[in-house]
């Protein structure tokens, strides 16, 4: 379950398609956010996410989701997907963000999880949002 408190999490990293140009935007929108430099970023085509993926026996080859890894290494690292990831991240970017990440928290977790599954999929079958690097994103 997706816990919106008002503590911050110790550099949660977002697992996101690095080919996928929405997940290239979503990251570069993170980074413009994030200026206290807290998240971290690797690529699902990562050896890093492929074990991490394995070690919570998510599929390693779904390239079709987002993750957040939360307290990696610690007793109690959890793996959040899909749009419970993405409202993490909306709830630990800043305060005029958390009421965002509040009120899509209303919406059952299946319908966010479509909504999202659906957004992805569109965008991956336009040639306008191919996969941008990130400089800012390899960095951190």
């Amino acid at each position: 379950m997706l816990r919106l408190t008002g503590r911050k999490a110790s550099n949660p990293i977002i697992l996101y398609d690095g080919a996928c140009g929405l997940c290239s935007q979503w990251v570069q929108f993170v980074i413009r956010r994030d200026r206290k430099g807290e998240f971290r970023f690797a690529a699902l085509q990562s050896e890093f996410a492929a074990r991490v993926l394995q070690r919570h026996g998510a599929r390693s080859h779904a390239l079709d989701s987002m993750y957040v890894v939360v307290s990696r290494g610690a007793l109690d690292e959890r793996l959040l997907a899909e749009s419970d990831a993405v409202l993490f991240v909306i709830a630990e970017i800043g305060a005029a963000w958390w009421p965002v990440a509040v009120v899509l928290r209303i919406l059952p977790t299946c319908l966010r999880n479509r909504l999202l599954s659906h957004t992805l999929s569109s965008t991956r079958r336009s040639k306008s949002w191919q996969g941008v690097g990130s400089h800012e994103a390899q960095d951190r």
